[in-house]
């Protein structure tokens, strides 16, 4: 009866509460009350006897539940180099701490806890975490902030583009930004994303993404028209060269351009700074100049510079939503790479065309110092390296 009583009573109960209560019952027993009280629930005899002072004693203060510096102490009071210990093996680097044992390893709660219990702490995890959090902590992953070396000229060379692009476009003339996108695995391997499919009925893919031989991978090369938001995309599937990604514009002037921009004489491209298409890309230069000789126009690129490649217009205005349109989507074959890139729309117009280019390109083709000194290119006198055209030989 008595330990029914007491778990109908226990949570509406405060501590002094329950202790004037224990206290009540075993004055009513008797001899024996407290240990029968004791049995019944649970509570400790010493805090048995303390509610019968309470209920005795004229100087117990009625609105105190405990007396003053009652209660667990908290464990940095207990322990001040707990906290100190702890920031040690979080940072090791920052904190004093280089030689950690926790310094290559994951630090997780219960790996954090157990190197401070054997530091002769006693702590659990669940304290730990909280500690952590008391202290600014929390759980974070790695952030993609950092772009490499920051030239002085940085902004400079960004101003120098905008200006370059808005006067071509003033005069009516083609501008395109142009890069490789990412080599994709073709074949039934994962693609990063979701979509949505019937309960059960998602897609089975590899567990190994190893390179199908017969399929390969699939190299996008694209284009984007600033004026017109306007793709092209190559799907090369041999090796991304200077060859590659100049017959990729080539086949974009002769399909598309030549046609929509009657009676061009020049060619704006902004580039990245390296890659295929890279300012010190001799290769580059030399296909570039055999592309002027063909179409007559006076080709002048602008590469950005280092470490500012996801800064080109062609990243955030194609080949995002191009890798927003097959997220999720195993690319099963060429064709599917092909299909799923020429099918790329956006709210605000964009349109994209697409084939696939089955042409080899060999690596290591050498430009030697002759061609080099055949080609008629003019260097801008800031940065010549990032600002230069090529002139028509004939």
């Amino acid at each position: 009866m008595l330990r029914e009583k007491f778990e109908l009573l226990r949570d509406t109960l405060s501590e002094r509460a329950r202790r004037a209560w224990a206290a009540t019952e075993a004055l009513a027993v008797g001899a024996g009350g407290i240990a029968m009280v004791h049995r019944a629930t649970g509570l400790a005899v010493s805090t048995i006897r303390r509610g019968i002072r309470d209920l005795t004693s004229e100087q117990a203060d009625p609105g105190r539940v405990r007396r003053p510096g009652g209660g667990r102490k908290r464990v940095t009071e207990s322990d001040p180099t707990l906290l100190k210990a702890l920031n040690r093996l979080v940072e090791p680097w920052s904190r004093g701490d280089p030689e950690s044992s926790l310094r290559w390893t994951t630090k997780s709660l219960r790996k954090l806890t157990e190197e401070l219990n054997k530091q002769g702490y006693k702590i659990g995890f669940v304290t730990c975490g909280r500690l952590l959090k008391e202290s600014g902590y929390s759980l974070q992953a790695n952030r993609k902030v950092r772009e490499g070396g920051n030239h002085p000229d940085r902004d400079a060379q960004f101003k120098q583009i905008n200006r370059k692009v808005e006067a071509q476009l003033r005069s009516g003339q083609p501008c395109i930004s142009v890069d490789c996108k990412k080599k994709e695995l073709v074949g039934d391997f994962k693609n990063p994303g979701r979509e949505w499919h019937a309960e059960g009925q998602s897609p089975e893919v590899r567990v190994y993404d190893f390179v199908d031989p017969e399929l390969g991978k699939a190299i996008p090369y694209g284009i984007y028209d600033i004026d017109k938001n306007m793709g092209w995309v190559g799907v090369g599937v041999d090796h991304d060269t200077a060859e590659f990604a100049v017959a990729t514009i080539e086949r974009w002037w002769d399909q598309f351009g030549a046609s929509i921009y009657t009676g061009a004489k020049s060619l704006l491209i902004t580039a990245d700074g390296g890659g295929s298409n890279g300012s010190r890309v001799r290769l580059w230069k030399w296909e570039l100049q055999k592309l002027a000789d063909k179409t007559g126009l006076t080709i002048s690129v602008c590469h950005l510079p280092p470490g500012t490649s996801k800064w080109n217009k062609i990243e955030h205005k194609l080949f995002s939503f191009i890798s927003q349109n097959w997220r999720g989507k195993p690319l099963l074959s060429r064709a599917t790479v092909v299909n799923l890139i020429a099918n790329t729309t956006t709210s605000t117009g964009l349109k994209v065309h697409a084939y696939l280019d089955s042409n080899k390109y060999p690596l290591q083709l050498k430009v030697t110092d002759e061609q080099m000194d055949s080609i008629i290119i003019k260097r801008s006198k800031f940065h010549g390296e990032w600002n230069y055209t090529i002139c028509p030989r004939s």
